[in-house]
This record gives C-alpha cells, structure tokens and sequence, in this order.
C-alpha cells in the first residue's frame, strides 16, 4: 500500500468521543485529483480521514485521533454526531451523478489492507462497518450498490448475511431500526440503503422477501456477533 501525507485543515476535536464506527464513502466527483483537492480546500469545509485513488494509493489527509467532515447529518444506532465517533475512508469514484463504475481491484486490495489496520487500532465492531447511505439514508447513495461489500466481509471487515426467515412486512422497520438504521428516516429510503449494500442485485426500495429475509439474517448475524468476539 502506498501512502501520501496530504494533510487537510479540515479537522477538529473529537470531544472524547471513542472511534467505534469507520464510514466508507466514493467521492463522486469527476476525478481523484478534483476530489483530493475539495478534501484539502478549507472553504469546502469537509474531508475524511483517508482517500483511496483507482490505482490504490492511500492519502492521509486528518489523524485518526482528530474528528475528520465526512459524514454530514447522519445517525446510526441512537448517535447522530457520527464524525465525532468515526473514521472516514473515501474511495475515488465518479459515483452515481459522473458516471458511477466497479471499484478497481488495486483500490480495494488497498483499502482492505487500510481498513483492517484501522480495525486493528480501534475497538470498531463488524456491524459498525458502514456506507455513507447506512447513516444518512435520506441523503447519500455511496459507496452504492456496485461496492464489494461481501469480499470484504471475507476479509474480515463488516458483516454478510445469509437469509432468515422472513419477518413479514410488519416486521420490517422494527429490525432496521434494531440493526442501527434511523428510525425517523423514510422506511423506502432506508430499504433502499439496506439494499444497496445487503441486496445489491436489486435495489429498489420495496421490502420484498428476499430483502427481508436477508434483513432478519443480518439481525440474527448481528445478535450473535454481539454475544461474542468483533
């Protein structure tokens, strides 16, 4: 992996909040040097921790101890000051307004070798590996549907899960919500975040069976990891 210091000013305090979450982002913007430079920009008033270029090399743009820009208005899991608490990792990518493409398999190999050190360094449970789109749902559509989710589960970073049961329908915000999504946010948006990243293959809003067969997977995933080891 190849690392550049690219320091933003784009940072404050944590305020003692604990690392326990890494939020991971595409850039959406036509270009990685557009994007590093937005990241950098003081008058843009954000950044992230880390940027990941197509060709897998890894900027460092604020230390993991200062509070990085990246998440904006989000929530998950009872806490809505999700920077304060987060690493931010953004993947370049033009994303879903410039022509949104497959991550390269440089830049993902890069980001697996970042992320599980990150892991490393901070007590950031599986089921809080996130998307941009799983903390604000309302908002955001990245990493999106085309991001290897399930290949990194195999590496030891966030969850995947198998299909449960089927809930039923009546079931279905109770168990986003019991999962970490915002309980406030619209059901069909927040169905579409579950979508995009447990349900790629189709990712229209609608909580059919198959989604919420994978969303009660994902639940009892969820419960069993909590009851032992990240």
């Amino acid at each position: 992996m190849k690392l550049v210091d690219r320091p933003s000013p784009n940072r404050d305090s944590r305020g003692g909040a604990p690392v326990d979450i890494l939020v991971l982002h595409y850039t959406g913007m036509p270009s990685g040097d557009a994007a590093l430079a937005r990241l950098c920009d003081p008058a843009a008033k954000v950044s992230a921790h880390y940027l990941i270029d197509e060709d897998g090399t890894v900027y460092a743009l604020v230390p993991e101890e200062a509070r990085a820009w990246h998440a904006g208005v989000s929530y998950w899991a009872g806490a809505r000051d999700i920077n304060a608490r987060s690493i931010g990792i953004e993947l370049v990518n033009p994303g879903h307004e410039f022509g949104y493409r497959a991550f390269p398999k440089t830049q993902i190999a890069a980001l697996i070798e970042l992320a599980n050190a990150i892991l490393a360094r901070h007590p950031i449970p599986a089921w809080r590996v996130l998307g941009h789109s799983d903390v604000a749902p309302a908002r955001k559509d990245d990493p999106g549907e085309l991001f290897p989710w399930k290949e990194l589960s195999e590496k030891g970073i966030g969850l995947w899960p198998g299909k449960g049961a089927d809930p039923g329908e009546a079931k279905v915000a109770e168990l986003l919500a019991r999962y970490g999504y915002d309980p406030e946010a619209s059901l069909e948006k927040t169905v579409t975040a579950f979508q995009r990243h447990f349900r790629p293959t189709r990712v229209d809003g609608m909580a059919d069976a198959e989604t919420r067969a994978l969303l009660a997977g994902l639940v009892a995933l969820y419960d069993a990891c909590k009851g032992g080891a990240r």
